[in-house]
């Protein structure tokens, strides 16, 4: 029998983020080798005990299951690490949650691997932590890339994202109201409106800028649709742990504008020329300026994006996993 791989991730199908995203592609991933399946708890059922490996998404919120695998499979250690046991650290767990949660601290305790997910995360680490990082880049098939003229068509920019504080949404509604409708930028904006008050703030703007649209939530392959036909996608996060939209542009052929945060440089490079310091709409609205004026600038977000591109491949995602799963199978056996 192929060796069981419980994958946990707090966010399953109905939740449509990054999370479920994540598990839903490492479950088809491991599938020729492992038997693989995604749980939103663990354990779940009288079958547990079988698991050969847990890859737990989330170092918070999946506290509990972390915490009942470790009693389960390593009874007499403290503070672990507990064999078979790799965490997945989002943004919000490396750039917050592990500075002061109990709950994600341990789970960094307990953990044999600690999967990251862009190359800067690691810094992010304790010191006497990072022997145990393994960094996976996500990846998203290659989709053609349309011919983009922003000089002459004007530039279509897509934000996605939905709408919470770790987003900050509030930079593309700043952006929105400084330009103009005669400057030809427009502005699409996906994702739910998760917080009333960023919804509320979302159709605000809509009434006052025409060139602002809020689309709320769209299905994952319409998003994807989108974010290629755009000319750039606006990511303008204060805190990822990898973002999932930022490797679907890129391997669309569609450049980023990217808030200059760890978690973004650790995708698109150190010397990436679309970024802009966080919560800085006016900097974002010259670069988007930019895009539409000067084709060699556009020219050169292109060919930056495409260069970091092959990091994103599938087989690159399903090399690095596999490895990292034989791994833990070995040191459970």
């Amino acid at each position: 029998m192929k060796p069981s791989v419980v994958i946990v991730s707090p966010a399953l199908a109905d939740a449509n983020n990054g999370n479920w995203q994540t598990a839903h592609r490492w479950k088809k991933l491991l599938q020729a080798q492992f038997s693989a399946r995604i749980v939103g708890h663990w354990p779940d059922g009288a079958t547990a005990h079988n698991d050969t490996c847990m890859l737990a998404l989330h170092a918070r919120r999946s506290a509990p299951s972390v915490l009942a695998w470790a009693q389960a499979k390593a009874p007499n250690t403290a503070n672990g690490p507990a064999p078979g046991l790799a965490v997945v650290l989002t943004g919000t767990d490396l750039y917050r949650d592990i500075l002061t949660d109990l709950q994600a601290q341990r789970s960094l305790q307990l953990a044999q691997r600690l999967v990251l997910l862009q190359e800067r995360a690691p810094d992010a680490l304790p010191a006497p932590l990072r022997a145990r990082a393994s960094v996976i880049f996500q990846s998203t098939p290659t989709r053609q890339t349309l011919h983009k003229m922003p000089a002459t068509q004007g530039i279509r920019a897509v934000m996605v994202g939905h709408l919470r504080e770790e987003k900050s949404p509030e930079t593309l509604f700043a952006a929105a109201r400084l330009i103009k409708p005669a400057d030809r930028i427009r502005l699409d904006h996906i994702g739910a409106g998760l917080d009333p008050a960023l919804a509320a703030q979302a159709q605000a703007t809509a009434a006052v800028c025409p060139h602002y649209r809020w689309l709320g939530g769209l299905p994952h392959e319409t998003t994807r649709k989108r974010i290629q036909r755009a000319h750039v996608l606006v990511h303008a996060s204060r805190m990822e742990g990898g973002a999932h939209v930022v490797m679907e542009a890129v391997c669309s052929g569609t450049p980023v504008l990217a808030s200059r945060i760890a978690g973004n440089v650790g995708m698109l490079g150190a010397d990436y020329a679309g970024y802009f310091d966080w919560g800085n709409a006016h900097v974002l609205v010259a670069l988007l300026q930019r895009c539409q004026s000067s084709p060699a600038f556009y020219a050169l977000l292109q060919s930056q994006c495409a260069a970091r591109a092959p990091l994103f491949s599938p087989q690159a995602e399903q090399a690095a996993l596999l490895a990292l799963v034989r791994g833990l199978v070995a040191s459970a056996a």
